[in-house]
């Protein structure tokens, strides 16, 4: 804690600028690890705002589709320097992992049979899997609370686990009813919904900050019709001219036209986190598209897992390996299609996370802490809880069983994989050890049962 009561200097927008550009490239640790990060820089060192104001602007986030961690860095950049410093926060915290994917998979893709690297992935997938359920536990005790006071959050996760496991119920209907049912019971049973306490763990810091707890807000912070209505307008630009492009080139149903709206769509459906989307992206990806395999699927949520930034992000390498699949800018020219593919896709899933900051933020804020807004979203976090655990089922599945096996059970189970499934589960849940650990001694565990002749 500093010791010194002095307010801190203005920061300039390149002081900023070289924040930011940090942020983006140790952001590790999934959305609760980078807002842990941003906290200890900006609230506890550099003390650029205030605790309150912090939480104030993460609670807003909080309630928007999208990575509330890189739209807490484009809301902070936003109050600090207006829209540009929005803007540069926002896309700082993705660009670096962007560049790091689109190597990551273009490896994956070019070498991906190679012994060494096949081995890796064996104890890869069974670590991912370990990881989901460690979802399914950190969500799920934070929004299902005690069943016996409050048992409507528990029957909409468990509809919702059906729905989208066995009844394959397009996530999107999911997201409705969820929010529907919260509507309800913001108007006929208040408690099953209501708000709890804060995020807790806060570090009380008495030194001043630039962002003060009673700082007044920003010209450019309140909420104004005309600067929604500009907002929403270079928005809406924004995502027409590549859109439109793509159409006249590609037609509508080009494979990379079918990415761009399909990942706008998923953009507006991340309530939750990238976890609760990630279903609704296999629906599309794998089998509706058919862009890349369910194994694959895995394999890139391994690899957004070990790189910074925001989960979200291994869009991108559905993305890259689709471009290279369906082969967009021809035979010759895998790898630039496969980039192509990466860089639109990510345009589209971020580009509504930057509107919904720069013109939606203070509309929002203003209806913060009211029940009638607060609940549906909280029904819709008790359903992501029953969504994220149809993933862990998946995922278990793909782990659990051989592919190929010509006898029945035993025979047919992979006890390697749900070994080091297993153990990584112990050590995530457990211990609280962290994910790029696991990953890391669960590669090397496949490397060396694959080595070894045991898988």
């Amino acid at each position: 804690m500093m010791q010194t009561t002095d307010s801190p200097k203005a920061v300039s927008f390149r002081e900023a600028f070289r924040f930011w550009l940090k942020l983006g490239f140790i952001s590790f640790g999934g959305p609760a690890g980078q807002i842990a990060i941003m906290h200890r820089e900006l609230v506890e060192q550099k003390r650029w705002i205030s605790e309150k104001r912090f939480l104030h602007a993460l609670n807003y986030c909080m309630l928007l589709p999208g990575p509330e961690a890189q739209q807490l860095a484009t809301y902070i950049g936003w109050l600090m320097h207006r829209s540009w410093g929005g803007v540069v926060a926002g896309a700082l915290f993705v660009l670096p992992s962007l560049f790091i994917l689109i190597a990551l998979s273009w490896m994956y893709v070019a070498f991906g049979d190679l012994p060494l690297v096949a081995g890796m992935f064996y104890g890869i997938k069974p670590a991912v899997a370990a990881i989901v359920l460690q979802a399914v536990h950190r969500i799920g005790s934070k929004s299902l609370k005690n069943p016996a006071r409050a048992p409507v959050p528990w029957v909409v996760a468990a509809l919702s686990f059906m729905a989208i496991a066995f009844l394959h119920v397009p996530f999107p209907w999911v997201v409705l009813g969820a929010a529907l049912t919260g509507w309800l019971c913001a108007r006929f049973a208040p408690g099953q919904f209501a708000a709890g306490g804060g995020h807790g763990g806060a570090v009380v810091v008495p030194v001043p900050a630039l962002i003060d707890d009673h700082t007044p807000t920003p010209d450019h912070a309140r909420f104004s019709t005309g600067r929604l209505a500009r907002v929403l307008a270079v928005g809406a630009v924004l995502w027409l001219l590549p859109m439109g492009a793509l159409v006249a080139w590609q037609g509508w149903h080009g494979a990379l036209t079918q990415m761009g709206w399909f990942f706008t769509k998923a953009a507006l459906l991340t309530f939750g986190g990238a976890y609760a989307v990630l279903p609704y992206v296999y629906q599309g990806a794998v089998e509706q598209f058919g862009w890349l395999s369910g194994p694959q699927m895995i394999d890139g949520l391994a690899l957004g897992e070990t790189t910074p930034g925001p989960l979200i992000m291994v869009v991108a390498f559905v993305a890259f390996v689709g471009g290279w699949t369906k082969e967009v800018l021809g035979p010759d020219a895998l790898f630039q299609g496969a980039a192509l593919a990466a860089l639109l896709v990510t345009w589209f899933t971020f580009l509504p996370s930057f509107i919904f900051i720069l013109a939606g933020g203070p509309l929002v804020e203003s209806t913060h802490g009211k029940l009638h807004f607060t609940a549906p979203l909280a029904a819709i976090t008790a359903a992501v809880v029953g969504v994220i655990a149809s993933l862990a089922l998946f995922f278990i599945a793909h782990v659990a069983f051989l592919t190929g096996a010509t006898g029945g059970f035993p025979l047919n189970v992979a006890w390697p994989a749900l070994a080091i499934m297993a153990a990584a589960s112990l050590a995530l849940l457990r211990y609280k050890v962290g994910v790029i650990p696991v990953i890391a001694a669960s590669a090397l565990a496949g490397l060396l049962l694959r080595l070894a002749g045991l898988a």
